[in-house]
Parts: structure tokens; C-alpha cells; sequence
């Protein structure tokens, strides 16, 4: 071939289109080593800021996490945290505690709109403003002229200055009634409805309280003084009763609020077209409260898991374990203990003596329209073995001897991964919950609590070799002298017998105990009205497991909380040997 040839061969030359093809397909890669570069910079710039932001949500996710709490959780793990310090067949130690309800559990984080706030310190001032500039838009700001209670001026004073003096004193105001004159002129009685933030449950109370007013800058009207908790009386709601020669005597005010009468089945076809689960009475009858409301739970758990109604007797009996002769009291009502209202309207619950009333009047023996029965004499027969039962009534018996006749042994075993035992349904009674309100109100909820536990503990020295010495009258001024401040108001939740046991504390500060408000549960007292009305006019003694509650609760509400087993005494709360069960 060629010189010639070759040259215009198509695969030579520098001219040719191949070459020109291969030059071009080699720049590239030259010019493509920078870029590469940067994208492997790029990718690891990208994969070390992912590092880092993963790191910094490990560290705050590790800093602010809490492990649940139990009590602020559902019922299964309320029971489970329970069923820890509980026994799980037989309650041996005399019991005089009082077991967390429905209410000192947080059930819900949704805030009812009758338990929001009226009002806060910045609204009420706004009020205030608005309401004596109205005044001065229609010129009725007159200073000498006499107080109208009906003045939106005196609300709106109210208002401001409550938003401004509970504000620290974990006190919510729901809603305010309008202010009626005073006994003086320049007074005015208001009452509202509040809630304590201290008490899980969304309960209202109310208080109604006197003061006297004065004009100030502008048209505003200033407070100059306040009555204590419920000093104005005016403004209460009381109701009248008729009497042989009075026909208007005044009776002690009741809460309008509680409604605890008994539902009722309104017919027989009503009757059977309902399913019930009854409980007849087992070996839990006059035992301790708390094994009452382990076991009455398990019956309310086990009605739910079938669907059915609970067929409840209000009749209680009052163990030794709550009474000062150590005798147990029959003849008690659920109701005076516990919130019924609540209960009914948390849970499908029958009175028992209504139940049997309409069973007996309502059966047939025969046919169509008999009332269907099964019969359950053991508790081994477990909820699951029931869950299809069509029967009108489940029936159990709890035949036996103690413990096998509990009813709380219903849960036990399989049956507890199913049973939920319904803590929620279960509120202390609002008629002592109002005597707690009264109490703490009357110190202006500014008050520090010192709980001491004395009693068979402290005579026990086997099982609390120290509790009697740590919780002498020297022991204790020496003790809670160093963590409350001087000249506090002092509650102290007891149950040591003796009043004057802790009159050394009483040079060291306002010390309060509850035999100072007798008077809340007195025969003049809206307990007393509330309670003798249940009983068909029968006195009801205060006992001693009120006293628990009422005193355990003002404790709760306390700000600084001096507990036995925590500061006073080196001993465990269950004995000897069991601070790290």
C-alpha cells in the first residue's frame, strides 16, 4: 500500500473522523478528575452531617427521656405496678393506709371545658381596664356614690385580684357567679368554682368569699379587703326545708353537684334484654378497705372483659382495721366513701336489692320469657371459660372457705394478662373531698404537710425498731425544724391518737391538725345534712377511714411534704428489711 493510500485510509490521519472520535472520547476523562473529586467531597460532607445530627438526637432523646410512670398510665399497668406490693392471695398486715383511686391517676391529658380557667392574671387586667373605661364612657364612675354590687367593675376587681393572689397556689378558677351585696356597705360577696391542680380528677368545687371595695385611680374599683375561704355567706346557695312551726328554716348547703341515686331498669323487657354479672357476697365481707376496692375492681374488670352489667351492694362492712374499738361495723354505704356518681357514669353498674327486686318479679319458671341463669359456685371457672356465655345472668357464688371465696381470686392466675381492673372508675366521695377543700382553703392552700405514722408501727418493734424513737416529740422538732421554714402553717396528717402530742412543734410554727375543723363534720355541717339523707335520717359517724382519707389528702395538697418513711425514721414503710423490695 501506498504512502498515499494510507493517508486517505479512513482509520488514519489526525484529520480523520475516528481520531477526531478518540480525542474527543479521552478529554473528558481529564477533565472529569476535579468533578469526581468533588462529589466524593460532597458525599462525605453529607454523610458526616448525618453523623452529627444523629449523634445530637441520641444525646437530647438520652437527656430528656423519663421511663414511664405507672400512675400515669393505663389500668393494666396501674395493676400490674400494684399487684408488686399487694398480696396475691391473703392481706396479713393489719391495714390502715389508704390505696390510690381513680383521681390520683392522670386518666387523661384532655381538659374538660368546664374545668378550663376562666380567667388569667393578664385577662383580668385587661378586664379591669375595659370594664372602668366603660364606666367612665357612660359617666357612672361616680366616687361617693354608694357601691353596686352589680357594677361589672366589681367582677372585673374580683377577677384580678383572685388571678393575682392564687397564682401560686396551684388554684384554677372555672367560672364566677354574680357578686351579691354584703352585710355593709362598700362589701360585696362573690362565689366561683375552682379547680386544684393538685387533684388529678377534674372535680369543681366552690368557694364564696366577702369583700370590700373602694374607688381607685380613674374609674377602677379597689379590693382593700378579702374574708377568708367561704366567709361570704351571702352569696352561698342554701337551701330551705319546712318545719311544724317554721316554714323556712335553713339548712346546712349541700353540693347541687353530686347525683349518686341509683339507676333503675325501667322495664321488663328492658330487664331482659340485659346481661348481668352477679357477685354474691365472699370472704372479702369486713375485711380491709384495700382488699375491698383489689377485690370490687376485679368484679368491675371481669363485667367489662364479658360486656355485662355489674350487680353491686352499696352495703359495706368497715373492718376492725378502720375503727378505734377494732370492731368491725356493718351497715356502711359504698356511698359514703365513694364517688357513686362517677362510678355509675364510668361503668355499667345495678344496685343489688333493685336487681333481685325486678329478677323475682320479672322471671318466669317456665317459657319463653324466663330469665336464663349460670351458675359459677367456684371462682376457678375463669373469665375466659364465660366469655360466650348468652345467659341473662352470670352468677357467682363463691362457695368455699377463706381465701378460696375471695373475689379478687378471679384475677388471679391466666386471668390476670385479661382482667383490667378499672382504676379509673373509682373516685374517693366528693362530700369528703369537700371537707379536704375546706380544710386547705381555710389555710389559703399555703401550707407545708408533715405526715407521721405511729400507731401499731410504732409499738411493733420487731418489725420497726426505730419508728417510735425517730417519731418522739424531740425527734420530730429536731427533724423538721431544719426542712420547713419557721412560723409556716404546718398540717399534720396522723394517726396518733393524743392532741397534744405535737404541741412542741407549736413554737415553731402554725400547727394545724384535722380535730381543729370539727366543726365540717358536725350535726350543722353539709356533711352531716348530705350523709344523714343517705341514711334515712340515721347519724353518720365520722370513722376513721374518712379520717384517713380527709387527712391523707389535705397531706397531698401541702407544698412541702415531710413524710415518716422518707425523713424521720431510718426503719422501712413494710418493716424490717424491705426498703429495696
Amino acid at each position: 500500500m501506498s504512502s498515499s493510500d494510507q493517508d486517505d485510509a479512513p482509520d488514519g490521519g489526525e484529520d480523520s473522523p475516528l481520531f477526531r472520535r478518540r480525542a474527543q472520547g479521552s478529554s473528558p476523562g481529564v477533565a472529569d478528575v476535579p468533578v469526581t473529586q468533588s462529589l466524593i467531597k460532597a458525599a462525605s460532607n453529607v454523610c458526616f452531617s448525618l453523623f452529627v445530627l444523629a449523634v445530637l438526637v441520641v444525646t437530647v432523646v438520652a437527656v430528656t427521656y423519663q421511663p414511664p410512670d405507672p400512675w400515669l398510665q393505663s389500668s393494666a399497668a396501674i395493676t400490674t405496678s400494684l399487684s408488686r406490693v399487694l398480696p396475691n392471695s391473703t392481706f396479713l398486715v393489719p391495714d390502715d393506709s389508704l390505696l390510690p383511686t381513680g383521681e390520683d391517676f392522670n386518666s387523661s391529658s384532655t381538659v374538660p371545658p368546664r374545668a378550663r380557667a376562666d380567667t388569667n392574671q393578664d385577662d383580668a387586667a385587661a378586664a379591669v381596664a375595659a370594664a372602668s373605661a366603660a364606666a367612665a364612657a357612660n359617666g357612672t364612675c361616680d366616687p361617693d356614690a354608694p357601691l353596686n354590687c352589680s357594677d361589672p367593675r366589681v367582677l372585673a376587681a374580683v377577677k384580678a385580684f383572685n388571678a393575682k393572689a392564687f397564682f401560686r397556689k396551684s388554684i384554677v378558677f372555672l367560672s364566677y357567679e354574680a357578686p351579691v351585696p354584703g352585710p355593709k356597705p362598700g362589701q360585696c360577696d362573690v362565689a366561683w368554682r375552682f379547680r386544684n391542680r393538685r387533684e388529678k380528677s377534674w372535680r369543681r368545687y366552690r368557694d364564696f368569699r366577702r369583700f370590700s371595695l373602694t374607688s381607685g385611680d380613674g374609674c377602677a374599683l379597689e379590693i382593700v379587703k378579702v374574708g377568708k375561704f367561704r366567709s361570704g355567706t351571702n352569696a352561698a346557695r342554701r337551701t330551705y326545708r319546712k318545719g311544724p312551726k317554721n316554714p323556712k328554716v335553713v339548712a346546712p348547703p349541700v353540693d347541687p353537684e353530686i347525683n349518686d341515686t341509683i339507676p333503675v331498669v325501667g322495664s321488663e323487657a328492658e330487664f331482659k334484654k340485659g346481661k348481668y354479672l352477679y357477685y354474691m357476697r365472699g370472704g372479702d365481707h369486713c375485711k380491709s378497705m384495700n382488699q375491698f376496692i383489689w377485690s370490687f375492681l376485679c368484679g368491675l374488670g371481669e363485667a367489662k372483659f364479658l360486656n355485662r352489667t355489674f350487680v353491686m351492694d352499696l352495703n359495706m362492712c368497715l373492718s376492725g382495721a378502720h375503727t378505734v374499738d377494732g370492731k368491725d361495723v356493718d351497715g356502711k354505704d359504698f356511698r359514703y366513701y365513694f364517688d357513686f356518681e362517677h362510678l355509675k357514669e364510668s361503668v355499667s353498674v345495678v344496685e343489688e336489692g333493685d336487681f333481685l327486686k325486678d329478677w323475682k318479679r320479672w322471671d318466669k319458671k317456665k317459657g319463653p320469657g324466663r330469665i336464663t341463669v349460670r351458675k359459677v359456685p367456684l371462682y376457678k371457672v375463669t373469665p375466659m371459660q364465660l366469655k360466650r356465655e348468652k345467659s341473662n345472668i352470670i352468677w357467682r357464688q363463691f362457695v368455699g372457705q377463706e381465701p378460696e371465696n375471695y373475689w379478687y381470686r378471679v384475677c388471679e392466675g391466666r386471668a390476670a394478662k385479661v382482667i383490667q381492673r378499672p382504676w379509673y372508675a373509682i373516685w374517693k366521695s366528693k362530700r369528703l373531698m369537700n371537707i379536704v377543700t375546706e380544710i386547705a382553703g381555710r389555710m389559703d392552700w399555703d401550707y407545708d404537710g408533715l405526715h407521721v405514722v405511729r400507731g401499731w408501727k410504732a409499738q411493733n418493734k420487731q418489725m420497726y425498731p426505730n419508728l417510735d424513737a425517730d417519731t418522739s416529740p424531740d425527734a420530730i422538732v429536731n427533724k423538721v425544724t431544719k426542712l420547713i421554714k419557721p412560723m409556716r402553717n404546718l398540717y399534720i396528717a396522723t394517726n396518733e391518737p393524743f392532741y397534744n402530742y405535737f404541741d412542741k412543734l407549736r413554737s415553731h410554727f402554725h400547727v394545724h391538725l384535722l380535730d381543729d375543723y370539727k366543726q365540717l363534720w358536725s350535726n350543722t355541717s353539709e356533711w352531716y345534712n348530705e350523709t344523714t339523707a343517705l341514711s334515712g335520717g340515721k347519724q353518720v359517724p365520722f370513722d376513721e377511714y374518712m379520717r384517713v382519707i380527709v387527712d391523707t389528702e389535705v397531706f397531698y395538697r401541702s407544698k412541702t411534704q415531710v413524710e415518716t418513711f422518707n425523713n424521720l425514721t431510718r426503719d422501712c414503710k413494710d418493716g424490717i428489711n424491705t426498703c429495696n423490695l
